[in-house]
């Protein structure tokens, strides 16, 4: 079967909701895992966003991995942070929910521009989606970090070319973007009503 590096991902994404429609935990980790390998394509660009990314699944997946009956459902150990009054701590679970989800809106956008703009660099491709996504939660540091980052961005008709394999990567990459947002969506209404979607980084 043709496969391109996002291939599974968007199988594991199939598994994310329980039958009864509720986003489960370690379904969900594996698809952020999955893309992970997206990311070292970029090379140096993404060095940040893919260790930041990887400290929160490790974060989630720690939490899960102590009692997997009682955090089956991903909302459990926010829920369980929100009645201890630990969610707004920058180690907590809740928190690193909230980075992480942001960080996938901002590859969900990244991509969606990769195909939306082919006339765009890939730089331009990157801080666009930044601004859309990240920037606004970021402090000054990690504005600036990022912004150099960026510049280290790939040649984008290469990079392409190495995450397409053997498939139809434009068609991956539409469905990536339109499976992956809902959930992603999710999660900020989620974490909205219970007050957190707007913490700011420290």
């Amino acid at each position: 079967m043709a496969e391109t590096v996002f291939s599974p991902c968007l199988e594991g994404m199939n598994h994310v909701r329980s039958d009864s429609g509720v986003m489960l935990s370690k379904p969900f980790l594996d698809v952020c895992k999955q893309i992970l390998p997206v990311l070292d394509k970029f090379g140096a660009a993404m060095a940040i966003v893919k260790s930041d990314i990887g400290g929160n699944i490790t974060r989630l997946e720690n939490k899960y991995s102590s009692d997997p009956a009682k955090y089956e459902h991903l909302y459990t150990m926010v829920q369980e942070e929100v009645e201890k009054k630990t969610a707004k701590g920058s180690s907590s679970c809740t928190n690193g929910l909230l980075w992480l989800t942001r960080a996938m809106d901002f590859l969900v956008e990244l991509f969606r521009n990769l195909l939306d703009h082919p006339d765009w660099t890939m730089s331009q491709a990157c801080t666009d989606s930044y601004t859309k996504t990240l920037k606004k939660w970021h402090g000054w540091l990690a504005s600036s970090s990022f912004t150099v980052a960026m510049k280290l961005a790939p040649n984008k008709d290469k990079f392409m070319e190495v995450i397409s394999g053997t498939g139809d990567i434009k068609a991956d990459i539409e469905k990536f973007c339109t499976t992956f947002y809902p959930f992603l969506k999710e999660n900020h209404d989620f974490l909205a009503s219970v007050g957190l979607d707007d913490m700011k980084a420290s």
